[in-house]
């Protein structure tokens, strides 16, 4: 089994704890993060964490698990589905 195989095979777990930790299983990638706003894609669809003092604690690449400490505000699904068109994709329909 070659890797991209496992990596869609990965079940998607999050883990919240006191909403100072929150572990993520099923991460393929993480897209973009900065101390306040982590993107992610996952095996379920894009994951969006918002909060404040965010840092990666562990990655595992192999596992495709991701750990992330600070002060979690929000945890949304991004609905990789409907994607927003722009201006030349409606024109060229």
């Amino acid at each position: 089994m070659d890797k991209i195989e496992q990596i869609t095979n990965l079940n998607h777990n999050i883990t919240i704890n006191e909403r100072k930790n929150i572990i993520i299983s099923g991460v393929k990638k993480i897209e973009s993060f900065d101390n306040e706003e982590f993107l992610l894609e996952t095996t379920m669809g894009n994951i969006v964490i918002k909060g404040s003092d965010l840092e990666i604690i562990k990655l595992d690449t192999y596992q495709g698990t991701v750990s992330i400490k600070g002060v979690i505000i929000s945890l949304t699904y991004a609905d990789s589905n409907k994607k927003e068109e722009g201006v030349f994709s409606k024109l060229f329909k």
